[in-house]
């Protein structure tokens, strides 16, 4: 992916360093986390569980200066000019539909962060909490995001900014909390239906970013939107749920398979056009 002479983002707010303390938490506690990680291995959205597991109290934080690699000081400047331009693609899509585009801030942290979603630990992977309107991101889910899910490269990395900046989209357009209504009059597998959606969507605002940035700033090299397909199919829930068990329970999927979640990317990146993102419409996934 050709970066380097992108733009860079001043919505980052950079907590590497600082140290959340657990006993904090009311109402959700450490059950909350374990839910969590049981939810992330299952393919299931963070957020989503912490947001169910109750209110949380003050948390108790120290902050000690961030020790900073030569790659962690060039993956900060690196998703720090994905963000940039993620605004500017929005910014102008928003705009030409009459609208105003308000971006999100990108938090860094290590090891584990307090949101207005909750408490999240590093092992939970990459989330968006629409209540701070912030995307928060420990940067060695990159090292993860190619070993574990056998997706290398900085496309795939950015595809991953992107997705989470679907959600944040979602949320602005209203989508976020008409599909969670949805959802808690739903039944479980039907809210489960309806979660596979709203990550499908999102994969598809993240095409969409693709389509337009090349289209502004060629920023595609090749090989680059093979590593973003492939982190796509890394995140399936049937890969998932294969990986953690040994078998495949469709009704449980809360954000697609690997063949949805690469189509639903190619669709966005096919025209950069945002109305060909309506899974809710979808006969098909």
């Amino acid at each position: 992916m050709r970066w380097e002479n992108g733009r860079r983002s001043d919505n980052i707010e950079d907590r590497r360093g600082m140290r959340v303390n657990g006993r904090g938490l009311a109402g959700g506690g450490i059950g909350a986390i374990i839910l969590a990680l049981v939810a992330m291995y299952f393919g299931v959205d963070p957020s989503v569980v912490l947001n169910q597991t109750g209110s949380l109290a003050p948390p108790q934080e120290t902050h000690q200066p961030a020790p900073s690699s030569p790659e962690e000081d060039k993956l900060k400047d690196f998703v720090s000019v994905v963000l940039a331009d993620t605004e500017d693609v929005w910014g102008t899509l928003f705009k030409e539909s009459g609208k105003s585009y308000q971006p999100p801030t990108l938090v860094l942290y290590s090891g584990a962060v307090q949101s207005a979603c909750g408490f999240a630990e590093a092992a939970m992977g990459p989330f968006y909490c629409p209540g701070d309107h912030k995307l928060y991101l420990d940067m060695s889910f990159f090292n993860d995001l190619a070993k574990r899910h056998d997706a290398p490269g900085d496309f795939a990395q950015a595809y991953v900014v992107a997705h989470e900046v679907g959600h944040h989209v979602q949320t602005l357009l209203g989508i976020s909390d008409k599909v969670n209504a949805a959802r808690r009059r739903a039944s479980e597998a039907a809210g489960n239906a309806l979660q596979v959606r709203m990550e499908l969507q999102a994969d598809c605002f993240a095409g969409v970013w693709a389509y337009h940035a090349n289209q502004a700033r060629h920023v595609l090299e090749p090989g680059d939107i093979e590593e973003a397909l492939a982190a796509a199919a890394g995140v399936g829930d049937d890969r998932l749920q294969q990986q953690a068990r040994g078998y495949v329970v469709p009704e449980s999927f809360t954000h697609g398979s690997s063949a949805q979640r690469m189509r639903w990317f190619s669709r966005g990146m096919q025209g950069g056009d945002p109305g060909q993102c309506d899974t809710f419409q979808a006969a098909r996934l």
